[in-house]
C-alpha cells in the first residue's frame, strides 16, 4: 500500500483547482500542509514556522515554495512527478514575495482555513489584503469523491468491519474500557489501518456520552456498550463505524428501544440519494425516533462527511439545505442516549450513488448480544 495516489490523479485535482479558483474570482489559492495539500499533491508534510505553501494560480502553473531544509519532505507527494517548479528558500529570504511572485503580486487570493496566523499574517501584510478563505472554492471538490477514493472508502470500510467482527471477543465483564480500547487498538492496524485516529468505547452510563472514550470503568454483566471506531488506510482514507453490543441478554425496554435505532437508521439510509437535500436524511431518521417518543434523546446530527479528514463537509444535519450529489460520501449515525443509565449508535458510511446509497459498511446492525 502507498501513501498516495498516482501522479495523474493530482493533476487532475490541480487543474480543477484552479478552475474553481478563476470561477470565484480570485487570482489563485495559497495551500500550506493540512488536508487540503494532501488532496491536491498527496503531500503529508507538516506545518512549521518556515514557510511551506503551494500556490495555484487561476491560470498559470502552480508553484511550491519550501524552505531548502524542507525539500526532503516533498519526495513522498507527487510534486516532483507532476514536475511543478519549486522555489525554495533560506533563512533570510522572504517567502511571502516568492508567494506573491507566483500570484503575478495579486491581492485577491483565497487560502486554506487551516494555514497559521503566523504565516497568514504577514502573507496578508504583502498582498495588502487580507486573503478569503478557500473553503467554498475547495468543498465541492473534496465533497465529491472520485474512483480512486471511493475505493480507498471501501478498502476502509472493510477493514474496520473486520475488527468489528472481533470486537465481542474483547467484550468481558471484568475488563475494563481502557483494556478493551487497547485491544482494539491492536486490531484496528493488525487490519491495515496506518494509525488509529479514535476509539470509543462506551459501557453502561458511559454509552450515554456521544463523545466519550475510554476509561478504567470496569464492564459488568447487563452492560449496554457502545464502540464507536476508525482510522487512516493507505492512502490517508478514515474508516469510522459504531455498532452496540449487549453483555448478556437486554432488557426487553432496551431491546425494543434498540430495534427503533435501527429502523431510524435503515430510514436514514433509504433516504440517500442524488437530489434530496442533507437536512431531509437528518430528518428522515428523527421522524422514525419521534413517532416512538424517543427524539429528545438524539441529540447531535445524523451525519458528518468523511475522506482524508474524519469530519468533514458535508454535514446531515438540520438547516443544511445541500442537495446530494453522487460521489458524496458521508456517515449515517443516528444514536439514543439516557444520561446515567445507557445509550446506543448505529454508524455506517455511505457513498452516494447514482440512484441511491452505497454503504461501505456490511456488518449487523442489530444489537450484538455477547455471552457472559
Amino acid at each position: 500500500m502507498t501513501d498516495r495516489f498516482s501522479s495523474d490523479v493530482y493533476a487532475r485535482r490541480l487543474a480543477a483547482a484552479a478552475a474553481a479558483a478563476s470561477a470565484a474570482g480570485v487570482a489563485g489559492l495559497v495551500i500550506t500542509p493540512g488536508y487540503d495539500l494532501r488532496y491536491l499533491v498527496g503531500s503529508a508534510a507538516q506545518t512549521f514556522e518556515r514557510l511551506t505553501a503551494l500556490v495555484v494560480p487561476a491560470t498559470g502553473a502552480p508553484t511550491v515554495v519550501v524552505p531548502r531544509l524542507e525539500l526532503a519532505s516533498l519526495k513522498d507527494s507527487a510534486i516532483l512527478e507532476l514536475g511543478l517548479s519549486v522555489q525554495d528558500w533560506v533563512d533570510g529570504d522572504d517567502p511571502y514575495e516568492l508567494v506573491a511572485a507566483a500570484l503575478g503580486g495579486h491581492a485577491r487570493i483565497a487560502v486554506t482555513d487551516s494555514m497559521p496566523a503566523l504565516h497568514l499574517l504577514p502573507l496578508a501584510e504583502r498582498l495588502g489584503a487580507v486573503p478569503v478563505l478557500a473553503t467554498e472554492v475547495l468543498r465541492s471538490l473534496r465533497m465529491i469523491k472520485d474512483p480512486a477514493e471511493i475505493d480507498a472508502l471501501r478498502k476502509a470500510g472493510a477493514a474496520i468491519d473486520r475488527v468489528h467482527a472481533r470486537v465481542p471477543e474483547f467484550l468481558r465483564p471484568g475488563r475494563t474500557e481502557a483494556e478493551v480500547a487497547a485491544d482494539i487498538a491492536e486490531a484496528i492496524v493488525a487490519e491495515g489501518h496506518s494509525a488509529v485516529a479514535f476509539i470509543i468505547v462506551g459501557s453502561g452510563p458511559h454509552g450515554a456520552d456521544p463523545h466519550h472514550e475510554q476509561s478504567d470503568r470496569v464492564l459488568q454483566s447487563g452492560d449496554i456498550v457502545v464502540v464507536d471506531i476508525g482510522g487512516p488506510y493507505a492512502p490517508g482514507y478514515n474508516s469510522d463505524c459504531t455498532r452496540t453490543y449487549s453483555l448478556g441478554q437486554p432488557r426487553a425496554d432496551i431491546a425494543e428501544q434498540y430495534a427503533v435505532l435501527q429502523s431510524a437508521q435503515a430510514a436514514a439510509v433509504g433516504a440517500v440519494r442524488p437530489g434530496v437535500t442533507a437536512e431531509q436524511v437528518d430528518a428522515a431518521a428523527r421522524d422514525v425516533l419521534a413517532e416512538a417518543g424517543l427524539a429528545e434523546y438524539f441529540v447531535h446530527r445524523t451525519g458528518h462527511g468523511i475522506g482524508l479528514s474524519v469530519h468533514e463537509e458535508p454535514y446531515i444535519v438540520a438547516g443544511n439545505a445541500l442537495p446530494l450529489a453522487e460521489g458524496m460520501a458521508f456517515s449515517v449515525e443516528p444514536g439514543i442516549y439516557f444520561p446515567g443509565h445507557w445509550g446506543a449508535r448505529i454508524e455506517d458510511i455511505v457513498i452516494v450513488t447514482a440512484d441511491g446509497a452505497e454503504p461501505v459498511n456490511t456488518g449487523p446492525h442489530g444489537l450484538t448480544v455477547v455471552p457472559v
